[in-house]
């Protein structure tokens, strides 16, 4: 098996994205040297100076002529599960190819590095027991976004029965400072401001229950994952291990933006949502000693003065 360390080339696909930016950085401060790949035809200035080498590239068409590299992780790819159902097929095929593209580039070159492909925690349905959803609990194709995910980590298998060191991370529901709108945090927190004492607030469904993690902590997961000589396992969840809901979260928003939380209007929901999701990353915990370090609170007022 293959690992890496400080020094090494590491290739991030979706480098200009949310999570990428967040990786990119992390991964620059701890020594690596980082290969940022995006359709973007440069790199925002957040990360310019953290970047090795930059690649302007469309992955759904091939992958980019790159120079050795010791690892690669794959952010790439559609990530809204709301905008899934209104494209199921783009999403189904994007990331789909992006990861055909990917493994079969490895295969030609007899690449010996060690690939993380991103899946999500959003596979798993329902409501799990009180321990959360482990990495064996049963996948549940709620929404398009899932279906191509799903694809995503059987695709991956298969090249990892070919003779591809890879592994799968299904990361839960993300915050932090740098997220676009589309997500929770963000699109409270502009409604918030937005927001008159004469008017009330329009909201989807805040009933739902989900697990929060700090971009931080998450690509700190995946450098941890990256840097693992001999992984027990081939898939791995990364969480907090503890869920709030949406109405917890907009207090947390009104807190940090400093208003008194607002009169709703619920717009509606996808009814086949799942209600709760809550995660278990005891797996990972147990074999890289992690844990997440950033509170929900922080994370919020960290997104704000981010601006």
């Amino acid at each position: 098996m293959t690992f890496v360390q400080p020094g090494d080339r590491i290739a991030v696909t979706g480098a200009t994205g949310f999570v990428g930016q967040a990786l990119v950085e992390h991964l620059a401060n701890a020594g690596y040297q980082v290969v940022g790949i995006s359709d973007r035809r440069e790199p925002p200035a957040r990360i310019s100076e953290s970047l090795y080498e930059y690649h302007c590239a469309d992955l759904v068409r091939g992958w980019p002529k790159v120079k050795s590299i010791k690892g690669l992780v794959h952010l790439a790819g559609l990530a809204s599960v709301g905008l899934s159902f209104d494209s199921p097929q783009a999403y189904i095929d994007t990331n789909s190819a992006m990861v055909t593209h990917l493994f079969e580039h490895a295969l030609r070159q007899d690449w010996g590095g060690r690939a993380i492909i991103v899946s999500s925690g959003a596979i798993y349905g329902g409501t799990g027991d009180n321990s959360g959803f482990t990495e064996n609990s049963p996948s549940v194709p709620t929404s398009p976004y899932v279906v191509s995910k799903l694809l995503v980590e059987h695709q991956t298998e298969y090249y990892r029965r070919r003779g591809v060191d890879a592994l799968v991370c299904r990361p839960f529901n993300h915050i932090g400072p740098g997220q676009g709108p589309g997500f929770i945090v963000p699109d409270l927190a502009m409604k918030v401001g937005n927001w008159r004492p004469d008017k009330t607030l329009a909201v989807g469904n805040l009933d739902s229950v989900r697990d929060y993690t700090d971009v931080r902590d998450i690509v700190w997961a995946y450098r941890l994952l990256l840097e693992r000589p001999h992984p027990r396992y081939t898939t791995y969840n990364i969480c907090s291990g503890a869920a709030c809901s949406g109405w917890e979260v907009l207090e947390e928003v009104c807190a940090a933006v400093r208003k008194p939380i607002p009169p709703t209007t619920v717009t509606g929901h996808r009814t086949i949502d799942p209600s709760t999701i809550t995660g278990n990353a005891e797996r990972l915990r147990l074999e890289t000693g992690w844990e997440p370090t950033i509170k929900l609170r922080t994370s919020i007022d960290d997104f704000i003065a981010f601006g």
